[in-house]
């Protein structure tokens, strides 16, 4: 989960990942991902998110992990066999029931998608402009991020009593001097 939503990857990114994938040493730790059309994608990975991968790597593919192995496997068929979306849409839907004991507006229904599009809206609303955000998900077109990301509600509210206040103000127009002329405003006589 913390993978998924720090990164905002698409799940099929996520499940394909294999242990070699993985770079958690560095100054910038990341992991390569295979997005659409088979194209390769940085994906840069946090303090926290590498400390919680590197607990997960040691409990479950021990000392020295196989580097062709999946990150996430499946139980059944072991490391050479990924785990499948219905198994994390089983996994997040349990997880998601025992949250909302502490916080009611967890949603009964989440899923991998809706993480996917959580942290894209709360990278927008901390002020990440909609092009870095676009190069992050991997989408080859800006109108496809313009299209995915909501403004939040409040974000919304904000914007229309910015209008409504701007409304309200006198505004002089700036190309106006004390006589209201453009050509002295302008310096255009001589």
């Amino acid at each position: 989960m913390i993978l998924l939503y720090s990164t905002a990857a698409r799940i099929d990114e996520i499940l394909d990942m294999k242990v070699g994938q993985l770079h958690l040493t560095g100054k910038k730790p990341y992991a390569n991902v295979i997005g659409k059309g088979n194209k390769i994608r940085t994906l840069y990975l946090l303090p926290k998110t590498v400390a919680h991968i590197e607990k997960y790597l040691h409990e479950f593919h021990g000392e020295s992990p196989d580097q062709k192995s999946y990150l996430f496997y499946s139980r059944n068929k072991g490391i050479y066999g990924k785990m499948s979306q219905p198994a994390v849409d089983k996994f997040l839907k349990k997880y998601a029931g025992k949250c909302r004991e502490y916080c009611p507006d967890i949603p009964l229904n989440l899923h991998a998608h809706l993480l996917r599009d959580s942290k894209a809206s709360h990278w927008l609303e901390d002020g990440m402009n909609i092009a870095q955000i676009s190069f992050l998900l991997g989408h080859e077109n800006l109108q496809t991020t313009m299209v995915y990301l909501d403004i939040s509600t409040e974000n919304l509210s904000e914007a229309l009593a910015t209008l409504e206040e701007e409304k309200d103000k006198e505004i002089i127009p700036k190309w106006k001097n004390a006589n209201g002329s453009l050509v002295d405003f302008c310096r255009l006589r001589p």
